[in-house]
């Protein structure tokens, strides 16, 4: 069943949805993140039914996400969170208890802002929550770049990959191959002699055009179209 306090706590900022199949997982996560004046949870949810159901009705920041729950799974869940234009403010943030389970390739490709492991330290946890719910990509540990290269790695190219890249100019594909290796728009400004602003507006166009809908999607985007390659380095 799921729990709900749609105003959250007093002065909460971050609004969190936590989907777990397990009630002491979810219990856990919630005296976890009600431990910051700045996070709050404003529901609960046993399913990716659930969970869906109750993105819909509190708008979060963010769901924290687990993959593996029984009906609705919480890949599709997420798929479905990501594609409703009145949810465009929502983030997911993917819970897994394996770094490399298949299916946090594929959530990110639906649309997951990033992915944890289970035995995330708290105040990580928390920094994640408040990175995602401004805006960017968890891309930071390697961790999640050796996910989508390792699955990357485990599939040709899409045929049609240099059609989906047509639009983009050839400064745009450079800086998006760029983002594909980690770096930051700061990192990208100084390997290509231009300010962060800039490197950040040629990202901005590049998700545009591709209909990415963080940088997270546009790494994935970077691997299926053949852009940059698993194992190639940067």
């Amino acid at each position: 069943m799921s729990a709900e306090n749609p105003q959250g706590g007093a002065g909460a900022r971050v609004r969190v949805v936590v989907a777990d199949d397990q009630t002491v997982v979810r219990a856990g996560f919630r005296a976890l993140l009600e431990l910051s004046d700045d996070l709050a949870v404003v529901a609960e949810a046993a399913d990716g039914e659930q969970a869906v159901s109750a993105a819909r009705r509190t708008r979060p920041d963010v769901v924290l996400m687990d993959i593996r729950m029984p009906g609705v799974d919480g890949l599709e869940a997420t798929r479905r969170i990501a594609a409703e234009p009145d949810l465009a403010g929502t983030r997911v943030l993917v819970l897994t208890t394996y770094e490399a389970d298949e299916y946090v390739f594929e959530a990110l490709r639906a649309g997951a802002a990033g992915f944890l492991l289970k035995d995330v330290e708290p105040a990580e946890l928390r920094e994640a929550i408040r990175t995602v719910a401004a805006g960017r990509s968890l891309l930071a540990p390697a961790v999640t770049r050796r996910v989508i290269e390792e699955f990357a790695r485990l599939r040709a190219p899409l045929a049609d990959g240099a059609r989906r890249l047509a639009p983009l100019t050839g400064r745009e594909r450079e800086v998006m191959a760029l983002v594909a290796g980690g770096l930051s728009n700061d990192e990208i400004g100084a390997r290509l002699l231009m300010s962060p602003l800039t490197a950040k507006t040629h990202v901005s166009r590049a998700m545009t055009k591709l209909g990415a809908r963080d940088r997270a999607q546009l790494v994935v985007i970077a691997y299926e179209t053949g852009l940059v390659r698993a194992g190639a380095g940067e």
